[in-house]
């Protein structure tokens, strides 16, 4: 019996509850965003500190290799399920399938990664080698990439709050499990550390995504089909992210492990401004389709822009006045050779923080017109990247290279914007007069 005045639930006790009102939602987003940026910044912090040089350039380059696959499943299986719309049962039933298929695709991707590094890991000196953090590596990859791939079922479900506590979890997990480990750990032991200490997040994730999905069935039919969404994704991840991450790993695996080391530690060092970036990605489109035209969308992006590019320098300001204890402190032997990278890294996030704005601007005002600004630029920063390296033999010439590309392709977006601008202005054509 109800007490008095107060009205019984509304559904079933079967049914999930109500979606949180979207100020809620929005916010629950944006934390989720930085628990998982927040996770990934501690763990290369916390590798640089207690490796070697050496060992966190190994590390380094087993971590991108994750952070590649991770993309790939987020443009193929994650981007695509946050499209499906429709009652409980269809996007329950999407959810299902997009999990079940991350841990298959994990797994089938795993196997041969673990076996490959069990077989050069025998060759190259065990769990402190390359071989023995990448066969760490294919163990737990199913499990870091089906508790990554959670936040978008919850996010499909409407459900941020949810993917906010199982990356909350994750974050509470690693930080200690990785603070333990002693001085000069193997990379292999560090892989595999990280990625078990993933379990409790994956457990409570799934007990949480359970009530959601516990009615439907998973269908894997759609991700093989010829006309999957996902494939269009994972082309745009690919020339948008992953040629410069992969060309990264190339230079490590083949000329210079330590300049990965060195660029991931300065990268790692302007974590907090990548957290920026990728909310104005996520929410800049539906706040600047609120503005209404293009000239006070374009407006309110170039501001937005300069904002961003004012609050890189600053950081990076901050960042080069360290004293070197300090910068010890964060990234241990690894400091050095990325303090040097410093001022490339600085520019190059100061002009990321236009061209964020411009590619966000360019979405909104003509969804087309990103892909190819994409797709050049690019991969002509990957070239630029292995130019400087090969003109100056170090990281810090890799590293203005990439400067150099971020800064074209910001050049290129923001004329972009400026051509479609000129569109809408230009005066139509006058009529033709007939001839009396």
């Amino acid at each position: 019996m109800t007490a008095a005045g107060h009205q019984p639930p509304t559904g079933t006790p079967s049914e999930p509850p109500r979606a949180p009102r979207r100020s809620a939602a929005a916010l629950a987003s944006v934390l989720d965003q930085a628990a998982s940026s927040l996770t990934n910044i501690a763990v290369l912090v916390i590798a640089a500190r207690v490796s070697t040089a050496h060992g966190f350039a190994t590390f380094s380059m087993v971590y991108l290799t994750f952070t590649v696959l991770l993309g790939l499943n987020m443009a193929y299986v994650g981007q695509a399920v946050v499209l499906t719309r429709g009652d409980t049962a269809v996007t329950g039933a999407a959810c299902r399938s997009a999990i079940a298929f991350t841990a298959l695709a994990s797994a089938a991707v795993g196997v041969p990664l673990a076996v490959a590094g069990a077989v050069t890991g025998a060759l190259t000196g065990g769990l402190a080698g390359p071989g023995g953090a990448f066969l760490a590596l294919g163990l737990v990859l199913p499990l870091v990439l089906v508790q990554d791939g959670l936040r978008y079922a919850f996010s499909t479900l409407r459900r941020p709050g949810l993917a906010l506590a199982a990356d909350t979890l994750r974050l509470v997990c690693v930080v200690p499990a990785l603070l333990v480990q002693p001085r000069h750990a193997a990379p292999g032991v560090l892989v595999a550390v990280w990625g078990v200490s993933a379990v409790p997040a994956l457990l409570l994730g799934l007990r949480l995504l359970w009530p959601h999905v516990r009615a439907a069935r998973a269908d894997l039919r759609p991700y093989v089909r010829r006309g999957h969404l996902g494939r269009r994704f994972v082309v745009e991840f690919a020339v948008g992210n992953a040629s410069s991450q992969l060309a990264v790993l190339g230079l490590g695996l083949f000329a210079a492990p330590l300049a990965v080391g060195a660029l991931r530690g300065a990268t790692t060092l302007f974590g907090p401004l990548n957290v920026l970036f990728n909310s104005v990605n996520a929410f800049g489109p539906p706040l600047l389709n609120r503005l209404g035209g293009r000239r006070a969308v374009t407006r309110a992006a170039a501001a937005l822009g300069l904002g961003l590019s004012a609050v890189g320098l600053a950081w990076g300001l901050v960042l080069y006045a360290l004293p070197a204890h300090v910068g010890r402190q964060l990234l241990g032997a690894t400091w050095q050779s990325a303090a040097d990278l410093l001022p490339a890294s600085g520019a190059q996030y100061a002009v990321m923080g236009l061209g964020t704005c411009a590619l966000v601007t360019l979405r909104v005002l003509s969804p087309r017109a990103t892909l190819s600004v994409q797709v050049v630029f690019s991969l002509l920063a990957v070239v630029l990247m292995l130019g400087g390296y090969l003109l100056t033999g170090s990281a810090l010439g890799a590293a203005w290279g990439l400067a150099a590309g971020s800064a074209l392709k910001a050049v290129a977006a923001w004329t972009r914007v400026v051509r479609l601008r000129e569109r809408e202005t230009a005066p139509a054509a006058a009529p033709a007069v007939p001839a009396s």
